[in-house]
């Protein structure tokens, strides 16, 4: 795609596109990767509960009985399958893991898919999920903070100790490291209120807005540049992953500091068949 905006592919709708096969999502990535597509991102949720009523942002986007697959999973085994796409999260439901086993997890996958992991993270809405897994709903982006240090600590291959409010480890090795330099790009499915701009700004490659509108992202991304000049970061390297909703948009999109645009594949692809020319198609724009 022309002028510096990328096209990546949401997993989504697979209930419906793959039926009782959701293997196919591998052959998906595959077609993907061969049309040209940047990246693919995998959503997550480790169960859903009786009250999508409570989505905080509009109307829950998929049915309650729609397969979840497990987004770092999926991702290894597109790693295996694809040769040259991103593979991204987007996002991960992060404080639901602890950072020793997202730490690691998250580096074994960059370093088996030769550097191409964009780690999408955010703090999670559904407090039954939560309780579920035994974590605490309350201070989860607190926890995100500190949890997203010690994977920094981590991924500096040790050995290395991280103090913190509640993480805390002394002289740990955690090898394999991740093969991008620098360490895994982090990017936060978050709403701009003034401390996430100063999470991104630490710690981020890029925001991923939860809206669409366009004149919202374009007031974020000037929020989020003079955030990143403040703390001595170059803002021309902010990355902006935002829900494109229709071809036509693109140019707006890219006018408003977009930089990679994002189509959910259920939206846009009726059936199997749609798939491959549908790809053919984002690719070649």
């Amino acid at each position: 795609m022309g002028e510096g905006l990328r096209v990546s592919i949401t997993l989504s709708g697979i209930s419906r596109l793959f039926g009782e096969s959701l293997a196919g999502v591998i052959d998906a990535a595959a077609m993907a990767d061969a049309a040209g597509i940047d990246q693919i991102a995998v959503p997550d949720h480790l169960a859903i509960g009786p009250r999508i009523d409570r989505y905080p942002y509009g109307r829950f986007p998929l049915p309650a009985d729609e397969p979840w697959l497990e987004p770092l999973v999926v991702l290894a085994a597109m790693a295996g399958a694809t040769q040259r796409i991103r593979l991204a999260t987007s996002v991960l439901v992060a404080p639901l893991r602890s950072a020793l086993v997202l730490a690691k997890t998250a580096a074994t996958l960059d370093v088996l898919s030769r550097g191409r992991l964009d780690l999408g993270v955010g703090v999670g809405w559904q407090r039954e999920e939560f309780d579920a897994a035994g974590v605490p709903f309350e201070g989860r982006a607190a926890r995100l903070d500190d949890q997203l240090r010690a994977c920094r600590a981590l991924w500096s291959g040790g050995p290395t100790s991280f103090h913190s409010p509640t993480v805390r480890f002394d002289d740990l090795s955690c090898l394999p490291r991740p093969l991008q330099p620098g360490g895994i790009p982090i990017w936060f499915g978050v709403a701009l209120t003034p401390r996430n701009v100063e999470r991104i700004a630490e710690l981020g490659a890029g925001w991923l807005p939860i809206g669409s509108d366009l004149d919202e992202i374009a007031r974020g991304v000037s929020v989020l540049r003079e955030a990143f000049a403040r703390a001595g970061r170059d803002p021309a390297t902010l990355g902006v992953r935002a829900h494109a909703p229709a071809l036509d948009a693109l140019p707006r999109m890219r006018e408003a500091g977009v930089t990679i645009a994002a189509f959910a594949l259920g939206r846009h692809a009726r059936a199997r068949a749609d798939l491959r020319p549908f790809f053919e198609e984002i690719a070649s724009l």
